[in-house]
């Protein structure tokens, strides 16, 4: 006996597709990021406001701080099914990270420079990451 293309098997199947997916490019994105902060900090350290080898160090850091929070990904999006807390695990940080991005945008001086730019633009990005992340997730479980 076939099964119909929309058994519950099979949408479990590309549910679960879906979620690796979103995770997935989550995880690509934040790691060129860190590997860009890590690997070649001047590029970064004028959206920042830094400088010399203090902001090098600065930039490096973050982008070790950026592979550190990213540690939860690759086995949630290997078998989320099997590992569903590291799923509510990478969605919180995410959403701590958001969080955090706002309260420092939040606390800027109007004189900032390019800093808020910058900030902005880890904003668009957590968010959008969150809400698909959470949204395909969310269809999962």
């Amino acid at each position: 006996m076939r099964r119909s293309p929309s058994s519950p098997r099979r949408r479990g199947r590309a549910l679960t597709w879906c979620v690796r997916g979103a995770f997935a490019a989550v995880l690509a994105v934040n790691v060129a990021c860190a590997l860009q902060f890590a690997f070649a900090p001047a590029s970064s350290m004028g959206a920042y406001g830094l400088s010399g080898t203090a902001g090098e160090a600065a930039c490096r850091g973050m982008g070790v701080a950026f592979l550190m929070w990213n540690a939860t990904y690759p086995p949630f999006v290997a078998s989320p099914t099997r590992f569903p807390v590291l799923g509510w695990v990478i969605l919180a940080q995410q959403a701590i990270g958001l969080a955090g991005e706002a309260a420092i945008l939040a606390a800027l001086p109007a004189q900032a420079g390019p800093l808020p730019g910058s900030i902005l633009r880890f904003i668009a990005f957590d968010g959008a990451g969150l809400v698909v992340m959470a949204l395909t997730f969310g269809l999962l479980v």
